[in-house]
């Protein structure tokens, strides 16, 4: 068998007729969706009132058992999306994996695994969260005495299988969360690795903010027939955000800026983002010597120290978490009313994830993006890519 995965003949016949948001039909609240008493109570006390966009025409499909590609602005609800679907499918009578949810970041992992218990609380559900940088004997126990949904990174939900810890044969539903990231270059062939453990009339749920066509040429090696729930890709940008920008001429200039414009603002927490590990841990510690109380994170930090930071930032004992692209998909933080891109982002997709921080779930919330000269070029793409405007800060007391 061919090493490429675009090589490797297709599972299915996949159809490429797309429905559009318009032609999906809409069910506007929960009560309508015939859900299990249990879930409905679930969805209830997590605070759901009502179903976003996303949720009115996603949920259905996936619960009639549709390979599903469902794509919708950060921040609407995807992951209660699928999350909603799995809870009303499986049966939790019985002790055995049923679905098997795939994320690119072992936060987004836990995150995803903390909704599913909190929408699952009076369903009795077990759900394990199976990612990298974890004693991996507990990962083998809480399979030996069986889970209902895991949730995981793919390399060590790989590791899993291989090892022979996680029954796939039990498993009907399999979910890609942020797919578009999933399926890069980083994942491609775990991902087909693991589909080939999987059984053959599985059913295949795709969620993203953003989709490529690339992604759809993926797709149809594992996908039979799929819905495809798309948005335009100039509807991307999130209403209540609202978008500025500061040139700050040349890159040694950004701190000062950064310092002025956080003490005009009233900020209940605020992420900021850089491109690399060494531009966090730089600018992480000229803050904390100008005695702002900061938090960092990166890639390279084991994961107590991750989970340490990021229940420190939750709880509002700092306000300011400096991060790279690791923070820029899925991670809720319901405090952040602002997002400031220190560094513009090289790729175009992950501006909308990192923008998608604040004004989740139609809160207001701001973006600033501090760029240089030689960023202009950049910063225009970014308002082709998305067809949106993006204002100059002229007063900072304007926000």
């Amino acid at each position: 068998m061919s090493n490429n995965f675009e090589d490797r003949p297709a599972q299915y016949e996949v159809s490429n007729n797309t429905i559009s948001y318009d032609d999906v039909p809409i069910v506007d609240t929960f009560d309508k969706m015939d859900l299990k008493d249990e879930l409905l109570r679930g969805i209830y006390s997590f605070g759901f009132e009502k179903p976003s966009a996303i949720q009115q025409r996603a949920i259905l499909p996936c619960i009639s058992g549709k390979d599903v590609i469902a794509q919708a602005q950060s921040g609407t609800g995807k992951t209660a999306t699928f999350v909603i679907s799995i809870l009303q499918c499986i049966d939790t009578t019985i002790n055995e994996c049923q679905a098997l949810i795939l994320a690119p970041t072992r936060e987004l992992a836990q995150q995803i695994q903390k909704v599913v218990l909190a929408l699952g609380d009076h369903l009795n559900v077990k759900c394990h969260a199976c990612i990298g940088g974890t004693n991996v004997m507990n990962d083998i126990s809480t399979l030996e005495n069986g889970t209902h949904i895991l949730v995981g990174t793919p390399g060590r939900v790989f590791d899993m299988i291989n090892r022979g810890f996680l029954n796939t044969k039990t498993i009907k539903i399999f979910v890609l969360d942020e797919a578009d990231e999933m399926l890069s270059r980083g994942f491609k062939e775990q991902i087909y690795d693991i589909f080939q453990h999987l059984e053959y009339n599985i059913q295949v749920n795709l969620l993203s903010a953003t989709m490529p066509q690339d992604v759809f040429e993926v797709t149809s090696k594992f996908m039979r027939d799929p819905v495809k729930i798309l948005v335009k890709k100039e509807e991307l940008t999130l209403d209540g955000i609202k978008q500025f920008y500061v040139n700050t001429v040349e890159d040694k200039n950004k701190l000062n800026v950064l310092i002025d414009l956080y003490n005009c603002l009233t900020i209940t927490q605020a992420v900021i983002f850089c491109n690399t590990r060494k531009r966090v841990q730089w600018l992480s510690q000229q803050l904390k010597d100008k005695d702002f109380t900061v938090s960092s994170m990166h890639g390279d930090m084991d994961q107590k120290t991750r989970e340490k930071i990021m229940q420190e930032f939750r709880s509002g004992s700092s306000r300011i978490l400096i991060t790279t692209d690791l923070l820029a998909r899925g991670i809720d933080v319901q405090q952040v009313s602002l997002v400031i891109n220190f560094d513009l982002p090289i790729n175009y997709e992950n501006y909308i994830h990192r923008i998608g921080r604040s004004g989740r779930f139609g809160r207001k919330g701001n973006a600033i993006n501090l760029i240089t000269n030689d960023d202009l070029a950049q910063l225009k793409g970014i308002e082709e890519f998305y067809n949106t405007t993006i204002k100059v800060l002229d007063q900072f007391e304007s926000l």
